[in-house]
């Protein structure tokens, strides 16, 4: 390591056992292993204690750890070129039996795959400048951002360049290849909130300030937030940052992380509890004293939060062009989808195909005259850019097809219970509902309106899967998480129970309320009392 490990100085009995496991052997240094060993071998030659290293290559066992693998493929701010969704196609449908998944990262995920085949997809996606690597493990992992930068009527500036800018400093850089755990950034211009600021480890967001008389636009910050079973939003800095001082504010934060962030309990190893323990003035103190005096805060231009929802076409800050914002069913599509979308964005559009983190997808740069044509094509008839109004707010985890820490399937059943809530309920109003199949919330249950969490229920006629319900998240101004309503829903029963609480908004809302503004009003008790109704009247399947 380049740097001094000051944290390897610690008392050991104050570091988890994966701390000397990657002191031992670096997380990069497995991609050359996969590379000249595994991959040649098979997967019986690797050793247990590699499968943890595999993070950092971009790569997890698949459920049931039978030989398969899932792999994320980087998409800073979720802005890719036509050539780079070829190529994820291409691999989806030579490696990844056709399947691919848009994460809450704007990641693209893989299934199927096997140690054999991970070195050809490698020099597939380098090929095209694409890469997995630390797009898992303890280390700086995708940057989101605003999948509008630089088409966005709504940003104060295009922030594509400083994504790339501070992507390409921390990928592969040994120097920050071992934080004590994961590690989340974002950095979005846009004034509603679509890189879900409150919720990463370091969040830049959109602000300005006068400065020797002259209106400087730049960014405010917010760090130690995150979701798992212990949530945080993250906390202002009292500090202005300049667009060119964004990676050096982005080193100083990780560094920090690095060097006192928690090691002995991986459960509490996340950035978001050193803030906690050391509140926003010290840390910000313990950051200005690595990256110099900042200037005070400016003016917050954050106005709101839309949930990185895009659906239908809009105009783009070229007065000519329009952007189509398409809904993805819970994220999933197909190799072959990924290739008609990348024709259909170079005949149409300009090459650019964008990933939101609402795990849809938008194809910018249409000349207006053009939309009525592209959307003649059948394949927006499963991408809709005028959706169904659940399907198209329904978030999903990968859950236990694939995921070894679910412990119940999620993203058909979400499909499913979206697909059940348009054919029975008739609103004018989104409700977002987000489903997670563990605690570790990977679908973001804290965020939704409506937020459903995997349990196991024990009944009389054995162990059945069930849901917890959360109600009334929401980020933006007023952030906060979801609260737990009492009782467990048995997954055979989870869409006429969603279907009778959207019925209770309808019927007791009042005009124009918003499903937030109405949980506001009536609180848990109101939605508790509708829950329990259910459950005591609900004939279970």
């Amino acid at each position: 390591m380049a740097y001094e490990a000051i944290w390897m100085d610690r008392d050991p009995k104050e570091l988890h056992k994966v701390e000397f496991d990657k002191m031992k052997k670096d997380g990069l240094d497995v991609i050359r292993t996969i590379i000249e060993k595994y991959s040649k071998e098979g997967y019986v030659s690797i050793p247990d204690d590699e499968f943890n290293r595999f993070k950092w290559a971009g790569v997890y066992q698949q459920r049931p750890n039978d030989g398969y693998f899932m792999m994320r493929i980087r998409i800073p701010s979720g802005i890719m070129t036509s050539e780079q969704a070829r190529a994820l196609g291409k691999i989806a449908q030579d490696y990844g039996r056709n399947l691919a998944d848009v994460t809450t990262r704007q990641a693209i995920q893989f299934h199927w795959l096997r140690i054999e085949d991970i070195p050809d997809i490698y020099n597939r996606l380098e090929a095209v400048g694409l890469y997995s690597y630390e797009a898992c493990g303890d280390c700086p992992r995708t940057i989101v951002g605003n999948p509008l930068a630089g088409i966005d009527p709504d940003e104060l500036m295009d922030t594509t360049a400083l994504v790339n800018e501070v992507n390409d400093f921390f990928v592969m850089n040994r120097d920050f290849s071992n934080l004590p755990r994961k590690y989340k950034m974002s950095i979005s211009s846009n004034k509603y909130n679509n890189a879900h600021a409150e919720i990463q480890d370091l969040a830049f967001t959109p602000a300005v300030k006068v400065i020797d008389g002259e209106e400087v636009i730049g960014f405010h910050i917010q760090v130690g937030g995150g979701l798992s079973a212990k949530p945080y939003l993250a906390q202002p800095l009292n500090m202005f940052v300049r667009p060119e001082e964004v990676l050096k504010v982005a080193i100083g934060v990780t560094t920090i992380f690095r060097d006192h962030g928690y090691r002995a309990k991986r459960h509490r190893a996340r950035l978001k509890f050193l803030v906690d323990d050391w509140g926003a003035e010290k840390f910000q103190e313990e950051l200005e004293k690595l990256i110099g005096k900042m200037p005070e805060r400016g003016e917050d231009k954050t106005a709101g939060w839309q949930a990185a929802y895009f659906d239908g076409v809009h105009s783009q800050k070229q007065e000519s062009l329009r952007y189509i914002g398409l809904n993805v069913p819970v994220g999933r599509l197909s190799g072959d989808d990924f290739l008609e979308l990348a024709e259909l964005a170079d005949q149409y559009g300009n090459g650019s195909i964008r990933t939101t983190i609402s795990q849809n997808i938008i194809i910018p740069n249409v000349p207006a005259e053009k939309v009525d044509e592209l959307l003649k094509h059948a394949i927006f008839n499963k991408f809709s850019p005028n959706p169904s109004r659940f399907m198209s707010r329904t978030v999903s985890c990968t859950g236990i097809e694939f995921c070894n820490l679910a412990i119940v399937e999620t993203k058909e059943r979400a499909r499913k219970v979206a697909q059940y809530l348009d054919e029975h309920v008739k609103l004018d109003e989104d409700i977002r509902i987000h489903f997670v199949g563990c605690p570790n919330a990977c679908g973001q249950k804290q965020i939704a309106d409506i937020g459903l969490q995997g349990v196991l229920l024990k009944t009389p006629d054995g162990m059945k899967e069930a849901f917890e319900l959360y109600v009334g998240g929401i980020l933006g101004p007023g952030a906060q998480f979801n609260e737990k309503l009492k009782g467990k829903v048995i997954a055979d029963s989870v869409a006429p129970a969603l279907a009778h609480i959207a019925n209770y908004f309808k019927e007791n809302r009042l005009e124009d309320e918003s499903f937030h503004a109405f949980y506001l009003r009536v609180g848990t008790a109101g939605f508790q009392e509708a829950l329990d109704h259910f459950l005591n009247n609900a004939v279970v399947a």
